[in-house]
């Protein structure tokens, strides 16, 4: 057991970001392993790790610690726990857990075969998925669950748009707005990207290629428009969505709005314009609003255990090819989420 190696320290495998640039900089190495934990720590044998548009962007323009390179990315992990420190309550040896922790420049990430987490910040795995969709999840629905609820104030018998409902975060957003008994309506770019959003419970589905959805949108609503508007795209989708969105109706972005963003529509209407960055409590050192998103993911594991939540994987590839699963997330188009399994 690995509780009896406190004298010595070993060496893991890992993926190391070596500097900015393209996924080339992505190097397997092996580098010392996190130590046995102390205090309300836990050690996770990672066995798989989720991979996220925010690792592609820290690996191509900085990670937010720059000058601590190299540094291994991957915010979401799941594994199971090896060991334990004297104040752990929550977790013991052999417990599966999923979480998001680390890999933004700070503390290590989890493109690696161990993690050391704050037994606060993790929560057990659902039991009815496996490793690699339980990596795939944590940082998309947080993400999600924030956006609805914690921003948007969700309630039953809402209408709601989500942008891009086929990929990462909006496929389980669609999920989360369903089981709050809402209506949804969503944009997609091709007949398979329909076809899953449908599978999901999407009640009208805007090929945005071919539609305005703003116009699409208020034909659904009989003129009104939507009672929350959840972006997941930017740019312009940002601002086009302040005509689908109703009167003192919500939208919520996860990106950053342009600085040419004309904001008339929005005021004239009324509008409560969200911003939604879940990275927030790790990159500021926030433990109450990281506990806050643990919980998140203990009401998911309910709803993964009673069938009511799924993760979509499109690719679920080894450790070693995080570089190919930076470039397939970076092609654009994706379905749903990449998965990197550590053996």
């Amino acid at each position: 057991m690995r509780s009896e190696r406190d004298t010595e320290r070993f060496e893991m495998k890992a993926v190391v970001m070596t500097a900015p640039g393209g996924p080339e900089v992505l190097k397997v190495a092996d580098i010392p392993e996190p130590g046995l934990p102390a205090g309300r720590q836990i050690l996770v044998r990672i066995k798989a790790a989720g991979v996220n548009p925010v690792d592609t962007k820290l690996r191509s323009r900085g990670t937010y610690y720059p000058d601590n390179l190299p540094c291994v990315l991957g915010c979401d992990g799941a594994g199971i726990v090896e060991a334990v420190g004297d104040e752990v309550s929550r977790f013991k040896p052999g417990h599966e857990v999923y979480f998001c922790n680390g890999g933004i420049g700070g503390e290590p990430g989890n493109y690696a075969e161990y993690a050391v987490v704050d037994e606060r910040f993790a929560s057990k795995k659902p039991e009815s998925i496996g490793f690699a969709e339980a990596a795939a999840a944590p940082l998309i629905l947080i993400t999600a669950w924030e956006s609805l609820h914690d921003r948007a104030c969700v309630q039953p018998r809402q209408n709601v748009l989500v942008h891009a409902g086929a990929g990462g975060v909006g496929h389980v957003a669609i999920q989360l707005a369903k089981h709050t008994h809402c209506r949804v309506c969503t944009t997609v770019s091709s007949p398979e990207k329909a076809a899953l959003v449908g599978e999901l419970g999407a009640d009208e589905v805007i090929d945005y290629r071919t539609t305005d959805f703003a116009d699409a949108t208020l034909a659904w609503t009989d003129g009104v428009g939507v009672d929350i508007g959840f972006d997941t795209v930017g740019g312009d989708t940002f601002v086009k969505s302040f005509e689908a969105v109703r009167h003192y109706g919500d939208l919520v972005t996860i990106l950053e709005p342009p600085a040419h963003t004309d904001w008339k529509v929005a005021r004239i209407r009324n509008l409560r314009v969200s911003l939604e960055l879940m990275l927030t409590p790790m990159y500021d050192g926030l433990p109450d609003a990281r506990h806050h998103q643990s919980r998140i993911l203990d009401e998911c594991t309910h709803l993964f255990n009673q069938d009511q939540l799924h993760v979509h994987l499109s690719h679920t590839l080894p450790l070693e090819d995080a570089a190919e699963a930076h470039r397939l997330l970076e092609q654009g188009g994706m379905l749903g989420k990449i998965a990197l399994t550590v053996d």
